[in-house]
This record gives structure tokens, C-alpha cells and sequence, in this order.
């Protein structure tokens, strides 16, 4: 076989190794993708079994069996027609499916200020619409439910120092996101913030709710 017969030959075979190389990686990609759609699809359904058994039973119940966060609260603005799982802890990993309780706050329902973050593009985009005297429901995992009328929204800089939110004091919610709405570009310092206290004759906080339903170990 002359020279130019061999390198034509390890040519051809190292054309069909790469390219059963990147058939190979195509279909890793694309079982990835079709698994993260499937758990988002999915998602929604398992939280409500989650906090279905949670209602019933009390505890802990996580979604999926590896998850790292579990429903911890119940979100309603019926004049909007939300109604979101709250997920224990505000890392990107939990809010990727849906809104999360902040572990610096209280718990909803305990006084102190309960803060609740979410992405603006995606569960959160909602707050946009908020306005003064609003209605919206927190549901425990007892069952209760506070019903919240909102004071105000305001836009902050995260780069300046704030104090940590209370965990004491008079009932709060405070619901969070990233600001612009409409950012071209995520992870920008502004934030907005949807303040909302109890609505008159709300049942006093409980303080041994937190820990009682397993809420404060985010």
C-alpha cells in the first residue's frame, strides 16, 4: 500500500472516531435537556404531592427523593390567579422551581419578616403587577392561612448594606426579585420588593410554629 493510501485510510478512520464522538455527545446533550424538561414539567406535581403528605402528616416531605429543597409555604394572589409552592431556601437550585423562603427571615406565619425571593422572568414576574391593597394568601403546613394585604413595592440596591430582616417583631412579608423586569442581562445589583403586613383580624403569630412544622432548617 503506498504512503498516500495509508494516510488516506487513518484519515477515514479517525473522521468516523470523530464523528461517533460528537453523535455521542449530541445524544448525552440532548438526554440532558430532555431531563430537565421532563423534571420541569413533572415538578409542579410532585411539589403538590409534597405538600399534600406535609398537610396530612406534618414534617418534611421532598418532591423527589434527591431533592434539596421541599415545599414549605403555599403562595396565592387570586386577583391574578397565582397559586405557587414556596420552597425551603433561596439557592439557585430551588428556585429554579418555583419562589423560595429565605433562610436570613422568619418563617410566614411567626412574626418577624418572612421573606420570599423568585426569579423576575419566571415566578416572580407577577410582582410587576402588584399594587397597594392587593390580597394574597399564605398557606402553613398546618393548614392555616394568612391573608396579607400589600403596603408598598420599592426598588433597592443590593450593593449597599442593609440589615438582616427581622425575626421578631410585628409580621411582615416582603416578596423579592431582580429588577428591570425586562433586563436583557441576569444578575444585576437592583432588586424589587413587595412589602405586605396581615390584613386586619389575622390570628396572632405563633412562635413555635417554625420549629413545630420544620420550617426553620432550611
Amino acid at each position: 500500500m503506498s504512503c498516500a493510501a495509508r494516510r488516506k485510510t487513518v484519515f477515514e478512520r479517525c473522521r468516523g472516531w470523530l464523528l461517533i464522538a460528537l453523535c455521542t455527545l449530541a445524544l448525552k446533550e440532548l438526554a440532558g435537556a430532555g431531563l430537565i424538561y421532563a423534571k420541569a414539567a413533572l415538578a409542579p406535581h410532585l411539589m403538590a404531592r409534597a405538600w399534600a403528605a406535609t398537610l396530612a402528616e406534618g414534617g418534611v416531605h421532598k418532591p423527589w427523593p434527591w431533592a434539596d429543597t421541599w415545599p414549605v409555604a403555599r403562595l396565592r394572589v387570586p386577583q391574578l390567579g397565582i397559586d405557587q409552592f414556596v420552597l425551603a431556601g433561596a439557592s439557585g437550585n430551588a428556585l429554579a422551581f418555583g419562589p423560595g423562603l429565605d433562610a436570613a427571615g422568619s418563617a410566614p406565619g411567626a412574626g418577624g419578616t418572612a421573606v420570599i425571593a423568585g426569579h423576575r422572568d419566571t415566578h416572580f414576574r407577577f410582582l410587576q403587577q402588584l399594587s397597594p391593597a392587593m390580597s394574597l394568601s399564605v398557606e402553613l403546613p398546618d393548614g392555616r392561612r394568612v391573608q396579607y394585604r400589600v403596603t408598598e413595592s420599592r426598588v433597592v440596591d443590593s450593593r449597599l448594606p442593609v440589615s438582616a430582616p427581622a425575626r421578631q417583631g410585628p409580621e411582615q412579608l416582603e416578596l423579592v426579585t431582580c429588577y428591570p423586569f425586562d433586563a436583557i442581562r441576569a444578575g444585576g445589583p437592583l432588586r424589587y420588593i413587595v412589602s405586605a403586613q396581615p390584613a386586619p383580624g389575622q390570628w396572632q403569630a405563633h412562635s413555635s410554629f417554625s420549629a413545630e412544622h420544620g420550617v426553620i432548617p432550611l
